[in-house]
């Protein structure tokens, strides 16, 4: 079971794709579905075999293209009425804190989460759970809305910047 489907992930830096802190070097990134075997329990936070037993749910791992054995982070997403929503989504254990290997990883996944969302139709549209203390840091870093309660939204203008943020094919 899900312990908190409040989102509380850093947006430390909206880059083009992911950054390496220590050399500067930008890499591009790719999502796949992931399978519960490529989750080591111990490196993440949540139960993502939850997630991945829910039929109602994408889950999405987050890889560098050169490296795709490295999960970068994971992304749960549904399908619902006119948007995408994003039940969790969690940043890899060496993506976290001060001594993280890679800025971006979170917008990188909110940015899938957009382009997900115009794939299926919605026009970009995103929705998700926030932490009360965290409402206003996404509102500034993702242009997301409080919709009601801690439920907030990524319009198609703000889903539009994100996009072309990490994916300048589109």
């Amino acid at each position: 079971m899900r312990k908190n489907s409040y989102i509380n992930v850093e947006i430390d830096q909206l880059t083009n794709s992911i950054i390496n802190v220590i050399s500067g070097d930008v890499f591009e990134t790719e999502f796949h579905i992931v399978r519960k075997k490529e989750i080591d329990k111990k490196h993440w936070l949540f139960d993502w075999e939850y997630e991945i037993a829910d039929k109602k749910n994408e889950v999405y791992k987050m890889t560098i293209k050169e490296n795709s054995k490295v999960i970068q982070g994971l992304l749960s997403i549904q399908a619902r009425d006119g948007h995408v929503f994003i039940n969790l989504v969690e940043n890899a254990k060496f993506n976290r804190g001060k001594k993280k290997m890679y800025l971006g990883v979170g917008g990188n996944m909110f940015a899938f989460a957009c382009k997900r969302s115009v794939e299926l139709g919605y026009d970009g549209f995103v929705g998700f759970d926030a932490k009360t203390s965290l409402m206003f840091y996404y509102h500034t870093t993702l242009g997301a809305q409080r919709a009601i309660g801690n439920r907030m939204f990524i319009d198609n203008v703000a889903s539009a910047k994100l996009r072309l943020q990490y994916f300048k094919t589109e």
